[in-house]
């Protein structure tokens, strides 16, 4: 089938869209892909969402229009791709994932999608695991498991988006993935709050700075980190706990904190054998403190996906255009060993008719 994934990640900075042609098991050609990045007034009305989100309700005026706002970027990043397709995979903008309340909530109205773009769509990928007793996420690991059908393991890849997740694969096929901790979000509200940019460019202000080793510890000391795989947590679940180890810090002190601290998540997390190398996607492969502080942590080579031919950029979007078509055959999306979920999960609702 030939498919288009969406994704808005819970860095807030916009929507990625890419087209893929694939089976859901294989992926036999990639086309291309764009992204639409959210204004300043929608990604603030999202980041107000998501302080509200656990007292929010569904039926609330604002949340309804600024999900009409967002299906309609979503619906523009199609419009780019110039491309016909079979299926839209339509991931939403997740304003709370709280697996120990068994509350996962993306926004996003695939009906209006679907009569903008005249296209069917697959949309609503986690509940069906939560409800099952998983932690709905991360469920990009059956797609990285694709990719990386010919590369050499133990092989770890690392998404650094708002969130930091990875996917470990093994000699034998083996998967197992978990959300490791905080990834660029924390580091993104720093920049705006200090440099009033979305973002830290390039790791400068993280790079110019040297980690605070009794916060960084404190930092760590957090039971998430004492977790067993599968775990998964909330774009905020760390915000107090940052808030308290970045006071009183200089920026670029606390920027470096924050830096060594996502690193030492990531290296930290239950690994059952030293990957060989290690392959980051998501916006944080473009942080050099980041990149850094991930080649300290590991014997292995550290690279950006490009390295072996993928786009970072797309990732995500690919697998939700994958997951789509997954979802579709009645396939997986989930397994024990990448959400938790007691047996391997179908998930995914469907709107509008296939042809």
């Amino acid at each position: 089938m030939k498919a288009i994934g969406l994704m808005s990640g819970t860095s807030l900075d916009g929507v990625d869209a890419a087209w893929i042609e694939t089976d859901g098991e294989s992926i036999r050609g990639f086309g291309p892909a764009a992204t639409v990045l959210y204004d300043a007034e929608l990604r603030a009305a999202l980041r107000q969402l998501l302080e509200q989100a656990p007292t929010l309700n569904p039926d609330d005026p604002l949340l309804r229009r600024i999900e009409g706002q967002l299906t309609r970027e979503h619906a523009l990043a199609v419009a780019m791709l110039g491309r016909n397709a079979d299926i839209i995979g339509f991931h939403g903008q997740t304003i709370l994932h709280a697996p120990e309340a068994r509350r996962t909530w993306q926004i996003g109205d695939p009906a209006l999608l679907a009569r903008l773009t005249h296209l069917p769509v697959i949309y609503d990928f986690r509940s069906a695991d939560m409800a099952a007793g998983g932690q709905a996420a991360p469920l990009v690991p059956l797609f990285h498991a694709a990719l990386a059908k010919s590369l050499e393991k133990p092989l770890l890849i690392v998404n650094i988006g708002g969130v930091a997740n990875a996917t470990w694969l093994g000699p034998e096929g083996e998967i197992l993935a978990c959300d490791t901790g905080p990834g660029n979000g924390p580091l993104d509200d720093l920049a705006q709050k200090h440099l009033g940019q979305p973002y830290d460019k390039d790791g400068a202000l993280a790079s110019s700075g040297q980690a605070c080793s009794t916060r960084l510890e404190q930092l760590l000391a957090h039971p998430f980190f004492r977790l067993p795989a599968p775990k998964s947590l909330d774009r905020l679940s760390f915000s107090t706990l940052i808030a308290q180890a970045t006071e009183n810090l200089p920026p670029e002190v606390a920027a470096a904190t924050l830096a060594a601290f996502i690193c030492a998540a990531i290296a930290q997390a239950p690994w059952p054998l030293p990957p060989k190398q290690v392959l980051v996607t998501g916006g944080g492969r473009h942080n050099k403190a980041l990149m850094h502080g991930l080649t300290m942590q590991f014997a292995g080579p550290v690279r950006p996906v490009e390295a072996v031919g993928w786009n970072g950029d797309a990732l995500e979007a690919q697998c939700f255009a994958f997951l789509a078509v997954r979802s579709w055959r009645g396939l997986p999306l989930s397994l024990p060993t990448t959400t938790g979920v007691p047996t391997p999960q179908t998930g995914g609702r469907l709107y509008g008719t296939i042809l």
